[in-house]
């Protein structure tokens, strides 16, 4: 399930030099076109302050755990502009900051594949997938939470029924499970269907 991809020496630079913890709702928030174009380390090493989010882009073309339909997807929207939104924080509990990468469609930006790759020995390992569109990746207190929109016959992309919420954890065997789950209805009244249930086992 876990598959090895090729080593990104300036996105690991990077990573090796970011500490992160749990600081809020996320610890770190996607990172949008205009926050991740920056550039790649020096040659002499030293780590720079924003990666390139090329980078996200060749990690996702180069691993044979993504489908061709989203490596076909992922071109770019505007001049260079790729539909990638890049996120960093602590899923794992390595000594490296772990990667979450949403592919997302240009033209309504519904998202198509969520990834999750784990820097161990310079190498960049996919950890989690989810290709089920409209899906959606993030980082919330050291857990991964992927929403699925839910929706209806005859609704309109820009207005799903409802969401499905998943809760993952990584776990002491090496890989995420499912701890929590909920749907919320955006037709109900706030709060309703939304309690998190516990998975079991």
């Amino acid at each position: 399930m876990i598959a090895a991809v090729a080593v990104l020496t300036a996105l690991g630079l990077f990573l090796s030099s970011c500490a992160t913890g749990g600081t809020g709702a996320r610890d770190e928030g996607p990172a949008h076109a205009g926050a991740v174009a920056g550039t790649t380390a020096s040659p002499s090493g030293t780590p720079t302050d924003v990666p390139d989010r090329t980078d996200a882009v060749r990690l996702v073309k180069d691993d044979p755990e993504v489908s061709e339909e989203v490596k076909r997807e992922l071109k770019p929207c505007l001049g260079d502009e790729y539909p990638v939104d890049v996120s960093f924080g602590d899923l794992t509990g390595g000594a490296e900051t772990d990667v979450v990468v949403n592919v997302l469609t240009c033209g309504d930006a519904v998202g198509v594949g969520a990834y999750v790759y784990r820097e161990t020995s310079g190498r960049y390992e996919n950890v989690f997938k989810a290709e089920e569109p409209p899906v959606y990746a993030e980082i919330d207190r050291g857990d991964l939470v992927v929403t699925k929109q839910v929706y209806e016959k005859g609704d309109p992309v820009s207005s799903p029924s409802g969401e499905n919420v998943i809760t993952y954890r990584w776990t002491s065997a090496g890989r995420f499970v499912k701890e929590y789950s909920w749907h919320n209805d955006y037709s109900s009244v706030v709060g309703e269907d939304a309690t998190p249930v516990p998975e079991s086992g």
